[in-house]
């Protein structure tokens, strides 16, 4: 795993319109506690997805979304610095600016497509292709059931032009109690694909082997 350096470029951390936005949150969460600068960019579909299933308003200002997302999480540690959905002059639309790597979490089907097509129409899709374009890691997290074969030859694309896909499919070996402990299952997992060491996980060891007393 990559180590944490303050001086390390920042993780781009994307939030698209698909459900499972709870996996975003607890990202930004960890991502700051571990010193990690973020760049994040909440898609207008998010906003929307955030409104139909919590019933919560996310502003579309930055700097008003940045305290959104400090309330949310309750981290006042930590570098971030929140775009626009549609703002494609931000830093992280250009090659230029450095980053760690990028991760879209969750991904909708929608922007998978586009990503696929060479499409940006906002800046998630734009800072996706950056990272493509500049061989950087980019970790893609569908959430969908099932999968159709659209689905599948656009994520097909995106992993043959160097995008890692990561799925947040939960895991029983790490024996979780509660919600929280799957969900950081799927979001310490879908970090792992970037090299970062998140939070704290029960990783899996090797099936423990029953030895038989020998007889006397």
């Amino acid at each position: 795993m990559l180590p944490t350096n303050p001086a390390d470029p920042p993780v781009v951390l994307a939030v698209s319109g698909a459900s499972a936005q709870p996996l975003a949150q607890r990202a930004l969460q960890l991502l700051l506690e571990e010193g990690i600068a973020v760049e994040m960019v909440t898609s207008r579909g998010a906003i929307g997805v955030w409104q139909a299933e919590l019933g919560i308003r996310v502003p579309s200002d930055p700097e008003a979304q940045e305290r959104f997302w400090r309330d949310r999480t309750g981290c006042r540690i930590g570098t971030m610095r929140c775009h626009r959905w549609n703002d494609q002059s931000a830093a992280i639309a250009s090659g230029s600016y450095r980053t760690r790597g990028m991760a879209i979490l969750p991904a909708s089907m929608g922007t998978v497509g586009r990503i696929a097509s060479g499409v940006a129409l906002d800046l998630i899709e734009r800072a996706a292709d950056v990272h493509l374009k500049e061989g950087r890691p980019l970790v893609i997290a569908p959430r969908e059931l099932p999968w159709n074969l659209v689905h599948l030859r656009n994520l097909t694309r995106l992993a043959e032009a160097g995008a890692r896909i990561a799925p947040p499919v939960p895991a029983w070996y790490h024996q979780p109690k509660t919600i929280e402990d799957m969900v950081d299952f799927l979001v310490i997992r879908v970090f792992d694909s970037l090299g970062l060491e998140l939070g704290s996980l029960k990783r899996w060891q090797g099936a423990a082997i029953e030895t038989t007393p020998a007889e006397p």
